[in-house]
């Protein structure tokens, strides 16, 4: 019957690999612009009311937009639980740093423009780039880390051990990768300051828009060259791998091959179209910010952002993070799942309230539609950011 191939461990363990591929885009894709304006601010605003407009265009989303990234750790930690355990205890350091300054983020919305003294709001406005940069980068930096492998191993009784630091993370190849984040999603937030903002805001962001955008496909097509290279590592699965399994990443067998990252394309050609979708649609935006077309300059941002974030995850299917120290204990989505019962009631939960989180996503988009104008943002006065 068509519902007991649906639920079935082997199904649900696909599913919800895709499932966590979405969420992953649709974080980079919704709260990806905000990170950019943060980062951007400095350079596309240069005087107070300037900055409030560009703040402006994100103030009244971010909030909604990051719910992508508490969906996108639910769901880790859920489908995921030894992933979950595994990145966000080797990560740590990492992640705290990111908390840190996701958590300026919304502290320099709510009291930035709390008092008129300008060295109150200078402070608040580097606490927004450093909220909106610092993940941007650091996210970047995980995915680096990732492809290479991760210092980890696991006991006879399966309790992961981590056997990294911060500092081994920074690496150069990792670092190289937080640049195409931190260019990618500049890019992806100055094509939503063009889309949403006016005056001297919108002709700063069409301008260092162009050059994200032109910057973003270089670096990417650079890491590609890494990876053909082999020098962003490659694991390969080499026991037979058996979908509807226990979830114990102990009964395989994986080598680390520098090719490994460039199988799946090889062994369907048509994949190859992710990675390329992922150079034409920055390159289609850069065009767009020259050419001011600020609709379709927005959705090529987004969907190149979409395909550099899904050409990771389609090179590195069925790994989902990979061991340096011990490669046959890297964890793999067919065996590092939560049960059965937990993946298809989460898949029940999920068809019931993703379709209403876009909607209101949707409707709050329709709602604040329109250009943030200087005028419109002094006429506001107190009540706008």
């Amino acid at each position: 019957m068509m519902i007991d191939f649906l639920f079935s461990y082997e199904t649900l363990r696909l599913t919800w690999w895709v499932l966590l591929g979405v969420l992953l885009v649709g974080f980079a894709v919704m709260d990806g612009f905000d990170l950019g304006v943060g980062a951007l601010l400095p350079f596309v605003a240069k005087d107070d009311i300037e900055r409030r407009v560009a703040i402006n265009t994100v103030g009244p989303v971010w909030e909604g937009n990051q719910v992508w990234l508490i969906l996108g750790g639910g769901a880790i930690f859920a489908a995921w639980p030894a992933l979950y355990a595994l990145s966000f205890s080797g990560f740590y350091l990492a992640m705290f740093l990111v908390l840190c300054a996701l958590i300026l983020r919304p502290v320099g919305f709510k009291y930035r423009s709390k008092k008129p003294d300008p060295l109150w709001r200078e402070r608040w406005d580097w606490a927004l780039f450093i909220g909106g940069a610092v993940p941007a980068l650091i996210f970047g930096v995980a995915v680096g880390n990732t492809l290479q492998g991760v210092p980890f191993h696991f006991t006879p009784d399966l309790r992961p051990i981590y056997e990294g630091n911060l500092f081994g993370l920074l690496n150069p190849l990792a670092m190289y990768c937080g640049l195409v984040s931190l260019a990618m999603l500049a890019m992806h937030g100055a094509a939503w300051l063009a889309f949403k903002a006016d005056g001297p805001v919108e002709e700063r962001a069409l301008r260092i828009g162009s050059m994200m955008a032109l910057l973003t496909a270089a670096l990417f097509a650079g890491g590609g060259v890494l990876v053909w290279f082999g020098l962003l590592g490659g694991y390969r699965v080499t026991s037979p791998i058996i979908w509807d399994g226990p979830s114990n990443p102990l009964l395989k067998s994986v080598v680390a091959d520098p090719t490994a990252w460039l199988a799946n394309f090889r062994a369907h050609p048509a994949l190859w179209t992710v990675p390329a979708l992922g150079i034409v649609f920055p390159l289609l935006a850069a065009i767009g910010f020259r050419a001011r077309w600020e609709g379709l300059t927005f959705l090529a941002s987004k969907l190149g952002v979409a395909m550099i974030v899904a050409t990771v995850g389609v090179a590195m299917f069925p790994i989902l993070l990979p061991s340096s120290s011990n490669p046959s204990h890297s964890l793999a989505a067919f065996d590092a799942s939560s049960s059965r019962a937990t993946l298809r009631n989460m898949l029940i939960a999920t068809v019931i309230f993703m379709p209403l989180i876009l909607a209101y996503t949707a409707w709050v988009y329709r709602v604040l539609w329109g250009k943030v104008t200087e005028k419109g943002i002094e006429d506001a006065g107190h009540s706008a950011y």
